[in-house]
């Protein structure tokens, strides 16, 4: 069985415009495996757009994106049906992904609420979900938008913890939060607002 490449994002003279208003200009970042940036800056100023963008899901005004590996998109909109227990909501993804493993659901406290219904679910928990999908999709390359939003000290330090494992087993992370996120050897990128 052949080894899969390295992870790799490489962004190139990005620009982001949105409506008659340019958020960010002539952004170039390069991250090899176990590299890990935060993009940091006030609300509205592209954090979560940069992250749409290198994932492919919104298209960059100009410059170019290069991801090698796969991608991983952890935000604001869980992903998980809310109609369903937390347990079928998961179960759905990892029928896709090929990852059954309960492990990451008891680290993340979610063991005991695999009965509930994904609605009525505390922010924090959904957050943990998200996670817990996440670490179930095996992507190489993390885009995390506002992780710690919603989550006790606990449960920030142990999105802190994961995140540093996966960049130590060679994955990718790129972190858009005002807030601080704790991680060694982490860059820290701030978009600055754009003037033309």
């Amino acid at each position: 069985m052949q080894e899969a490449e390295p992870a790799r994002v490489t962004v190139t003279d990005l620009a982001c415009r949105r409506g008659d208003r340019m958020l960010f200009a002539r952004l170039s970042l390069a991250l090899g495996a176990g590299e890990a940036v935060q993009v940091a800056g006030h609300n509205g100023i592209g954090k979560s757009s940069l992250l749409r963008i290198v994932a492919g899901l919104a298209p960059a005004y100009a410059g170019s994106v290069s991801v090698e590996g796969a991608i991983g998109l952890l935000d604001e909109r869980p992903a998980l049906d809310p109609a369903l227990p937390l347990g079928k909501a998961l179960a759905f993804w990892a029928l896709l992904d090929g990852d059954a493993g309960t492990d990451h659901l008891r680290r993340l406290g979610l063991a005991a609420l695999l009965d509930v219904p994904v609605r009525y679910l505390s922010t924090g928990q959904k957050k943990r979900a998200a996670l817990a999908r996440l670490l179930g999709q095996k992507a190489q390359v993390w885009l995390l938008d506002e992780p710690l939003n919603g989550l006790d000290s606990h449960a920030a330090e142990l999105t802190e913890a994961i995140v540093a494992e996966h960049c130590a087993s060679g994955g990718i992370a790129v972190i858009a939060s005002h807030q601080p996120f704790r991680l060694a050897g982490m860059r820290v990128l701030p978009l600055p607002e754009y003037a033309a």
